[in-house]
């Protein structure tokens, strides 16, 4: 069983008896986006907690890009209901990366697997080695933004 998903349960038996709206119905969307997750596919399987923060980074993504369409249509209401929910989950995450922080990991697996003079060619194989380094602490956007910009596309 996921320490990760112990604590949620734990978190939401809390948050029942706090009658905490707004963190019971957070947690129980993501618990039940983990449950989703367990038992997509042919055969049903038990999560690590490497899946469910996969799980979790999704929905927190999910939540950040429904606040900025809100915003652009106008609805405050909802982006700040949508902003209040991405940060109860990103209690959940671990510290995300800052772009210094990206930069340098970028620039350490380019140096380390020589692809520097192979411009967008290697875009796949530093994509590949940054994305395990940097998984559920940066957005994958973010990263291959970077990667374009060092590997000089």
């Amino acid at each position: 069983m996921s320490a990760l998903k112990d604590r949620l349960r734990d978190d939401l038996n809390t948050a029942l008896k706090s009658r905490d709206a707004l963190r019971t119905s957070v947690i129980r969307m993501a618990l039940a986006a983990i449950t989703n997750a367990e038992v997509a596919g042919k055969e049903a399987r038990e999560l690590t907690d490497d899946d469910v923060l996969t799980v979790l980074s999704s929905e927190a993504k999910k939540r950040r890009e429904s606040a900025t369409a809100f915003d652009e249509g106008n609805r405050p209401e909802l982006a700040e209901k949508e902003r209040a929910e991405a940060a109860i989950l990103a209690d959940y995450l671990p510290e995300p990366l800052s772009d210094e922080e990206i930069a340098a990991i970028v620039s350490d697996v380019i140096d380390r697997t020589g692809a520097a003079g192979e411009g967008m060619k290697a875009m796949g194989k530093v994509m590949g080695a940054v994305s395990a380094q940097t998984k559920g602490r940066a957005d994958g956007g973010d990263v291959a933004a970077e990667v374009r910009r060092q590997l000089g596309a």
